[in-house]
């Protein structure tokens, strides 16, 4: 999608030279008028509301400086976009010109002192002012002669719009006919056509069904609706309409803009009900806030709020400017942000077996997208912690049924930003972040330093299998020819293979089945042969590859050697893991088994509990045993027993002077010595630098052979 140009990355407006700042001014009135013509005419905007609010406040704040830039043409006194073609256009006799905004308290705070100034109003004196939502929709104008609906027209550039009348007709909340007294002889109502959110989301599921493509929020929907040359398709629709103010009248019924909306109600118009009219800006900004945080439980969409003084002498003596009254304002909402009710938390399985919280969202548009779910990141995140361990918002938790704040910066997934605690409801508990799986119900594990909770199903998991499957056989694991990304992924979904030992019954299997591999798209009897010979030609595998192809976390290529060459054999791999599997305590892991694995120099904590976590579901080990009666898998090839070291386990410890760690390490490990990281009973040697401190204290209290620098040299000279 296309995106404008942010300012926040252009230079300040006066920094800028007069040559510089009309160059800046042209491009920017270009842009703007590209984007009125999508967002106006071809109901398609590019560019979030508030993308759009900061490329206008440019180029007022780039006249302001410059006046002499602001000719009649300017993005300043222009609105909407010039009528699309394919409908009669229709003159407004009074223009429909849009609104300034307000994006603070202190900017509501100056159109008030604003209008008391030009007002010459005493300091005792305030201005009644009507407050009622902003309703994100399509402008449209509606003229009765006699009582009688004659035209409907949209907004258009704000002097000329389109005839839309037929279609306005079979819009239900637009009377055909004016009800009650005191209707003029003519006049021109306008208002705002929009859609509910229910009926968008509706709306989406039969466009996405029909193979039609998905609008992508209730105001675009509502315009592409109402600018249908098929009026069936307008009838079909459903659209909706709020009354709220008039253009040309002969005799108005009232004499403030609330006596006004009373009118409009009578003669049969649907009036928001949320307007109010408020005294003093503290009144106006609570309504504001009030709106704010309804704005999920409304059925529509909304962006702001409207502030309009209430007397209509008022409201003619303080005129227009440039494109807009100077008796109204738009407050509105801060970018890319919403307020709506967390309904559901859901825990979503990715692909690595990570446990993914996601917010399900009341329908609420943001940033121009309706949203419906957010992340929550981990479960920390729902309790208030960020990553660092310090408190996030304040340290409130989220909870189901709690209203929220969403936010959504550029094209990121949207997240929750705040809770609003003083619409908590009574009943809302803290949420029970799962310690098992909710796609194959093994249990999940957060290590240490991690804010991740992941399933220890690995060979199971059906929200990992594809990844696991493609990991299986990867070049470093079974390397087989013939099943690519591709291929794993189709077999997957047609069920022919979903856990690794399918691989090598996929022969056997096929034998039997009514639509043989050599049938499928893509494959014939040369194809299928070939991939069968290169499944058993892996039926052999060595003992690193097998541990690599398991796909346990922390265990890449390296490591799967470093187990190994230590176990030698899958039999004594796999006996040992189930013995520290069925050790793990609420406390740790003391058994010998365990502390043997973690000593192996190379593995430690993090890698030891994840195999071991690995093994302790029974489901990963029934996977494993199956495959196991499906392959061979051969020992480890070990170093030759040929030194005085060979088959002892060695630790070293302190500063090294006449060699680096690595190197003793590699030259132990050549004489067939086992490195491990820690003193155990089975350690037989501790070779011991200078400031050598605990594991040579634990090498003394077990009895353990103490050996120095020199010592180690003259043990495995030659």
């Amino acid at each position: 999608m296309p995106k404008s140009r942010s300012t926040k990355a252009l230079p300040a407006v006066d920094t800028l030279t007069k040559a510089q700042a009309k160059r800046e001014w042209r491009r920017l009135a270009l842009e703007i008028e590209a984007h009125d013509e999508r967002y106006y005419q071809k109901d398609a905007p590019t560019i979030s509301d508030a993308a759009y609010d900061d490329l206008r406040r440019r180029v007022e704040a780039i006249e302001a400086r410059f006046p002499e830039f602001a000719t009649p043409d300017s993005p300043t006194r222009t609105v909407g976009a010039a009528p699309a073609r394919g409908f009669a256009k229709v003159q407004h006799v009074v223009p429909m010109l849009s609104l300034g905004n307000a994006f603070s308290d202190d900017e509501v705070r100056e159109f008030v002192e604003r209008v008391r100034r030009f007002l010459k109003l005493d300091a005792d004196e305030h201005p009644a002012i009507v407050a009622e939502p902003k309703i994100d929709g399509l402008s449209l104008s509606l003229r009765y002669e006699n009582g009688e609906l004659v035209r409907a027209a949209t907004r258009g550039d704000g002097f000329t719009g389109e005839d839309v009348t037929e279609n306005v007709r079979t819009i239900r909340d637009v009377p055909h006919r004016l009800k009650g007294r005191k209707i003029p002889a003519a006049c021109e109502l306008r208002g705002e056509v929009y859609m509910l959110k229910q009926d968008f989301l509706a709306l989406n599921a039969r466009q996405l069904e029909a193979g039609e493509p998905a609008f992508a929020n209730p105001r675009n929907s509502a315009a592409g609706s109402l600018r249908q040359k098929d009026v069936g398709i307008t009838a079909s629709r459903p659209l909706k309409f709020f009354a709220y103010a008039w253009g040309e009248m002969e005799g108005r019924p009232a004499d403030t803009q609330h006596g006004m909306l009373r009118w409009l109600s009578e003669a049969g118009f649907t009036v928001n009900p949320l307007i109010e009219l408020c005294h003093g800006v503290e009144a106006m900004l609570a309504f504001y806030r009030r709106i704010g945080e309804a704005r999920a439980a409304l059925g529509y969409d909304i962006d702001g709020v409207v502030y309009k003084i209430d007397r209509l002498d008022w409201q003619e003596r303080l005129g227009f400017v440039s494109r807009s009254p100077r008796w109204a304002i738009a407050h509105k909402f801060a970018a890319e942000q919403a307020t709506t009710v967390l309904e559901k938390i859901d825990i979503q399985v990715g692909r690595t077996g990570a446990l993914t919280p996601v917010a399900r969202l009341a329908p609420v548009t943001v940033g121009g997208v309706v949203v419906q779910n957010a992340t929550l990141h981990n479960e920390d995140y729902i309790r208030g912690v960020g990553n660092d361990g310090q408190p996030i918002r304040d340290g409130v938790d989220i909870r189901e049924g709690d209203t929220v704040t969403v936010q959504r910066a550029g094209d990121v997934i949207p997240q929750i930003a705040g809770v609003v605690l003083d619409k908590r409801p009574a009943t809302a508990k803290p949420y029970a972040f799962p310690h098992t799986c909710p796609a194959c119900g093994s249990h999940a594990v957060r290590e240490n330093g991690e804010v991740v909770r992941r399933c220890t199903g690995a060979l199971i998991c059906p929200a990992q299998a594809v990844e696991h499957l493609r990991h299986f056989v990867s070049r470093l694991a079974f390397d087989i020819e013939g099943l690519g990304e591709k291929q794993i992924q189709q077999f997957y979904q047609d069920g022919l293979i979903r856990t690794p030992v399918d691989i090598f019954t996929l022969r056997r299997r096929d034998a039997d089945a009514e639509q043989k591999l050599a049938m499928r798209e893509g494959y014939g009897e040369v194809s299928a042969r070939n991939l069968f010979a290169a499944i058993d030609a892996r039926r052999k595998i060595e003992l690193h590859r097998l541990i690599f192809a398991l796909g346990i976390r922390h265990v890449g290529e390296g490591n799967a050697k470093l187990l190994a060459r230590h176990y030698g054999a899958i039999d004594a791999f796999r006996e040992a893991m189930l013995v520290a599997a069925a050790a793990i305590t609420p406390e740790g892991n003391a058994s010998e088994a365990y502390q043997d694995l973690n000593n192996i120099a190379g593995i430690g904590d993090i890698v030891a509990d994840a195999v071991v976590e690995f093994f302790a579901e029974p489901r990963n080990v029934a996977a494993l045993d199956a495959l196991l009666r499906e392959i061979e898998v051969r020992p480890a090839e070990q170093p030759r027993q040929t030194s005085r070291v060979s088959g002892r386990t060695v630790v070293f410890t302190g500063s090294l002077t006449k060699f680096t760690r690595d190197e003793a390490k590699a030259v132990a490990e050549r004489l067939g010595a086992k490195v491990a990281g820690s003193v155990s009973k089975k350690t037989d040697y501790v070779v011991a630098g200078e400031e050598a401190g605990s594991k040579l204290a634990r090498a003394r209290d077990l009895g353990v052979a103490v050996l120095t620098e020199d010592d180690w040299l003259k043990l495995i000279e030659g």
